[in-house]
């Protein structure tokens, strides 16, 4: 079944954790893709917001929940992504980059529908109780979960590669899987975001609490494998 219309994650001050609030009304009767109201953002904000995205369009395609309609906007969303992304953080003045990225934003935030992963999970006591922005949290996460995925679920990621413009058709599963983690990365770093946990002053000793949070997250219930509690703080330190 499809989800609620539309869901707002806030973060509650009071309990220190993310929750969401949703309502059919607060479906929005309008909605303006304007890339010139984007114009001003600063480009660490432009990469950050844009591997939200693409984190939203790679975590619900691989969510194990059947929803072809959604796989098919998540996959162009990345495709439109890896090419208007660099752009846009290179030039704001873009506009056919700004305004591609706002487009595959909503594709991404159509897709979760079907749910997603636990990039998720690790992200939002990330920003809960290290100050992190949402978007800049799944990308530092992102690439430690899709490593941890793909040795569980080998190809995985071809699809994901395929709608990166890679050739990744022929090969094998783990091969495929490779490329495509590789290529995630560099386009992070391409966008100034390749850095650490530790580097946003995330610390080893905060990893407990942050995986106590994790496991309750309910995002990672449709990840594409199984995550444990004790897997969640090796991602983390792996990302750290």
């Amino acid at each position: 079944g499809f989800k609620t219309p539309r869901t707002y994650r806030l973060a509650i001050t009071a309990t220190q954790r993310k929750a969401v609030f949703f309502h059919p009304e607060l479906l929005a009767k309008l909605v303006i893709l304007d890339g010139e109201l984007t114009r001003g953002l600063p480009p660490k904000l432009t990469a950050a917001t844009g591997l939200d995205a693409l984190t939203h369009c790679i975590e619900s395609f691989t969510s194990p929940n059947f929803h072809p309609l959604c796989d098919g906007i998540a996959l162009e969303g990345i495709h439109l992504i890896v090419d208007a992304l660099p752009r846009a953080v290179r030039n704001g003045n873009d506009l056919d980059a700004r305004g591609k990225m706002l487009v595959a934003a909503a594709m991404g935030a159509i897709a979760f529908q079907k749910d997603l992963g636990a990039t998720h999970s690790l992200a939002h006591p990330l920003s809960t109780l290290c100050g992190l922005p949402h978007g800049t949290a799944n990308a530092l996460c992102l690439p430690a979960v899709m490593k941890f995925n793909s040795q569980r679920k080998p190809g995985l990621y071809r699809r994901v590669g395929i709608a990166c413009g890679l050739d990744v058709v022929t090969c094998g599963e783990a091969e495929a899987d490779a490329r495509t983690i590789e290529f995630i990365e560099k386009l992070t770093a391409e966008v100034g975001l390749n850095q650490r946990l530790r580097d946003y002053g995330v610390k080893e000793s905060q990893v407990e609490a942050l995986s106590e949070q994790a496991i309750l997250d309910g995002c990672h219930a449709t990840n594409p494998v199984p995550v444990t509690k004790e897997d969640l703080k090796a991602l983390y330190l792996a990302a750290l």
